[in-house]
């Protein structure tokens, strides 16, 4: 896909980022404005329903849905910092919404307009950012939804590469879950603690400065996790990073 001159993009910011680190939002409208992009925060978007989603509340979940398509309908693309969230609308709302007949096509039009920031830019604004230095090691968790729905891989990778100092290391099961998982944290706790602290013991044999991701969410699990352990490990999103806004406090550090 290849996106008209100056598309009107309206930016999904996500209940986490809005609430906990609203910076990564700041980040996105700064990107998509320097790829080109008129950008749009539309106010009546609240959660996209992922968590009643997940408990199995499909009834709020499409109200959700509903809610969020209507604050979209005009906007060329939808863009979100989240894989996650972006995934739940790419997947579940036409499969939430089939049964209705008012709200079945506007779903499937919604869903094909929408994506994940690192993959709107590569994939559909060909964007690179310019001028942006960071003399430090990083290595890349691959968040699950955004990997396995929405096959985001490259994509981050290829704009980190344009960042002049930044040396990127691998990470041993970058691909594996971080045992967050949104309410599977919440519902198989003991699980969830053996996962990340598996994650987390990976993220510190890497070597890196900093550990990047594409999903807030699993970001504050990660560095949570590496904080409890005393990891000097610093956790940002990729899009914090490619904004050139790395220089202040990273997730979990006091302001």
């Amino acid at each position: 896909m290849v996106a008209k001159p100056n598309p009107r993009v309206g930016l999904f910011v996500t209940c986490l980022v809005d609430a906990i680190r609203p910076g990564i939002g700041f980040a996105a409208i700064q990107l998509l404005e320097e790829a080109g992009c008129r950008v749009e925060v539309p106010q009546g978007q609240t959660c996209c329903g992922q968590p009643a989603l997940n408990s199995g509340d499909d009834t709020d979940a499409a109200h959700l849905a509903r809610q969020t398509i209507a604050a979209f309908e005009g906007c060329d693309h939808v863009v979100l910092p989240s894989g996650s969230c972006a995934g739940t609308m790419v997947h579940a709302y036409p499969e939430l919404l089939a049964g209705d007949p008012q709200w079945a096509a506007r779903a499937t039009a919604f869903a094909a307009k929408t994506h994940e920031i690192t993959s709107f830019l590569v994939d559909v604004m060909g964007y690179r950012p310019q001028g942006r230095r960071l003399d430090a090691s990083a290595t890349y968790h691959d968040s699950c939804a955004g990997l396995r729905e929405l096959r985001i891989a490259a994509q981050p990778r290829a704009l980190l590469a344009e960042v002049e100092g930044l040396q990127m290391r691998p990470l041993e099961g970058n691909d594996v879950c971080c045992g967050f998982g949104g309410t599977f944290c919440v519902k198989y706790p003991q699980i969830s603690e053996a996962i990340t602290t598996e994650k987390a013991e990976a993220i510190e044999r890497s070597g890196a400065d900093i550990l990047l991701a594409g999903d807030l969410g699993c970001l504050m699990n990660m560095a949570g996790k590496l904080h409890r352990r005393g990891a000097r490990t610093r956790c940002f999103h990729t899009i914090e990073v490619l904004a050139g806004h790395a220089d202040g406090p990273a997730i979990g550090e006091e302001g």
